[in-house]
């Protein structure tokens, strides 16, 4: 399944992990629930799950099941799958059993890698990892061809129903690479946060990164509230680099006055639009960071773009959101209408992207394959592009300024709305709150708009002036609702699918 635009690059995480077990042996590798674990014990964990694989996995099972726990016997599993030649497919525990069951039966896989009790599928062998024995015999981790697979994710698709992501050894590689090349300043003295669910691939690089340069890694409890327990890491544990969704920093807002986190170099951001506003905010929390705002879909690996943002100066931006910056080196980055014809410079159009982090298909789907990734000649041959359903223009130096969704563009009274343009209007005068707007279905049948907005109520007539000040009449919208707080999603984003409901209940 290896993609045609992988670059010619070199393999190597996997012996880099093998070799970092040993250089690094007393230092710590994770930190899970306040309890340090050393690269000597991971290394001591991925060897009894290699054995546990070869005992209790048959050799035809090129994808394995993983419960998504937060421990080190589950982190172990995932390298230890790899080291097997074999694709980890996370399950997350507390998903609905019926969600898991279909992933688990699309992926057709036959085994479960757990550390807890409890059956998850019973038509599934299950190896508890617990039970394990090491071997003294294994040889040391080797590198894996690039068109092994790596992992599978399902990710939500637009018809309800999970669709297969695989990504190859090939894929994590070119990512590495271009990663390696934005001059982050990794070393063994660093300490990363880990803050997502392994359901969901930014984790790949939240564990995969640090554990490559002998830094040591803080996940988040479940039984924690995320941001208030990111917050205490920056502070009490002195978090050097984080990579966050910005729903992280919306909650922590109206803490910002507290918040002082000078350990911080490195602070990215990923999953979803960047305010620049916050943003600034937020600086002065992380005084000594380098706030980088990258993007991707899963189907790229992770993130394949990068724009720093500019502590003094000017930030490039649209509708207050904060570029995604230019393409990673790997990546290709084009903006087409849509007829799939590539657009000049400053036009609007769908984001499409190329090069070696591109999934090889969906699984086992070739007509979902076939709906978003097409060949287009490109500088002289044909190349491979996925379509990300993302409204973009592309400046011309080059850098991305995302405008929202396609699917978040909608028709109000014949006229097509961009509901991100809205949220800016609204957010610019409620700040610090936050707002979504959404398009809903009124009595008629209709579309028209609804903003969400978070926290306590108040009156909102100033907001609907200042609204109709800005917006034609069509884009004002006709109904409003408070939250407390936003919901979120297992991902950490702000779950636009629950606020939607307010409307529908």
């Amino acid at each position: 399944m290896a993609s045609p635009n992988v670059l010619d690059i070199q393999v190597e995480h996997l012996s880099l992990l093998g070799d970092a077990f040993i250089r690094h042996a007393g230092r710590p590798a994770f930190c899970i629930g306040g309890k340090e674990h050393s690269y000597a014990d991971l290394g001591k964990a991925v060897a009894r799950v290699r054995c546990g694989i070869r005992r209790h996995v048959d050799d035809a099972e090129s994808v394995v099941g993983v419960v998504a726990n937060d421990d080190l016997l589950t982190y172990a599993a995932l390298i230890a799958l790899w080291a097997e030649g074999r694709a980890y497919l996370p399950l997350n525990p507390d998903a609905p059993k019926e969600r898991n069951a279909i992933i688990a039966e699309r992926a057709g896989i036959a085994t479960l890698l757990s550390s807890e009790d409890g059956g998850h599928h019973h038509d599934l062998r299950m190896v508890d990892m617990r039970e394990l024995r090491s071997s003294d015999d294994l040889p040391p981790l080797q590198d894996q061809p690039a068109e092994c697979l790596a992992y599978v994710l399902f990710t939500s698709g637009s018809t309800g129903e999970p669709k297969g992501v695989p990504i190859t050894h090939g894929n994590i590689a070119t990512f590495l690479h271009g990663f390696d090349q934005l001059g982050i300043p990794f070393s063994s003295a660093d300490r990363c946060l880990q803050m997502f669910e392994l359901t969901f691939d930014l984790s790949v690089m939240s564990y995969l990164v640090p554990l490559l340069h002998g830094a040591c890694v803080y996940t988040i409890p479940k039984n924690e509230i995320k941001y208030g327990y990111i917050a205490e890491l920056l502070e009490e544990q002195g978090i050097t680099v984080a990579l966050m969704v910005p729903s992280i920093i919306n909650y922590l807002r109206p803490y910002f006055e507290e918040i002082h986190a000078p350990a911080l170099h490195t602070n990215l951001f990923c999953g979803e639009a960047l305010p620049v506003d916050v943003t600034t905010e937020w600086s002065h929390c992380v005084p000594n960071a380098r706030i980088l705002n990258v993007y991707g879909p899963t189907e790229h690996t992770i993130f394949c773009t990068s724009y720093a943002f500019e502590r003094a100066g000017e930030n490039k931006a649209m509708n207050g959101v904060l570029s995604i910056g230019k393409a990673m080196v790997g990546t290709e980055l084009i903006i087409v209408d849509e007829d799939r014809k590539i657009l000049p410079p400053d036009s609007k159009g769908e984001l499409c992207l190329g090069g070696g982090q591109m999934t090889p298909g969906y699984w086992q789907d070739v007509e979902k394959t076939e709906q978003v990734i097409f060949m287009l000649d490109h500088n002289g041959r044909q190349e491979r592009f996925y379509r990300t359903g993302d409204l973009c223009t592309m400046d011309t130096e080059g850098d991305v300024l995302y405008l929202g969704r396609l699917d978040h563009q909608v028709k109000i009274q014949g006229y097509r709305v961009e509901l991100a343009e809205i949220e800016h209007h609204a957010r610019h005068f409620l700040k610090p709150a936050n707002a979504v707007a959404l398009a809903v279905l009124n009595a008629l049948g209709n579309n028209e708009v609804a903003l969400v907005i978070e926290g306590a109520e108040c009156d909102t007539k100033p907001l609907i002036i200042h609204l109709r000040e800005q917006l034609p009449a069509y884009m004002v919208p006709t109904r409003l609702r408070f939250v407390d707080v936003f919901p979120l999603n297992v991902n950490g984003k702000t779950d636009r699918k629950a606020l939607q409901r307010l409307f529908t209940a």
